[in-house]
């Protein structure tokens, strides 16, 4: 029962060897290449799951930082949104050397 098993996964991954192509070529062109689009997959979900909103159920991706360090999308920024003149005051507070 084991080698029909086996028959049947070396045929459907292409792992078996045919006449004239070099050693498991078969798999590496086939089911083998989707070994690395799984690998890239998985470090683009876990870049989404790093930088998402901290907040349970939210699917945003998180820009801002809280005071405790928690990364929080627009909608639940609790500074509320950040708007172009607080920028320009950051900006030229830190310039200063001082706080805004």
């Amino acid at each position: 029962m084991w080698h029909v098993i086996q028959h049947w996964l070396t045929v459907h991954t292409g792992s078996s060897n045919t006449a004239g192509t070099p050693p498991n070529y078969n798999f590496y062109s086939g089911a083998g290449s989707d070994i690395a689009e799984l690998a890239i997959v998985g470090g683009l979900v876990s870049v989404y799951r790093k930088h998402n909103c901290h907040v349970h159920g939210c699917w945003r991706i998180g820009r801002h930082q809280t005071a405790g360090g928690h990364v929080v999308c627009r909608p639940h920024n609790p500074a509320g949104p950040v708007t172009h003149q607080d920028v320009i005051d950051a900006h030229h507070a830190a310039k200063r050397g001082g706080q805004p």
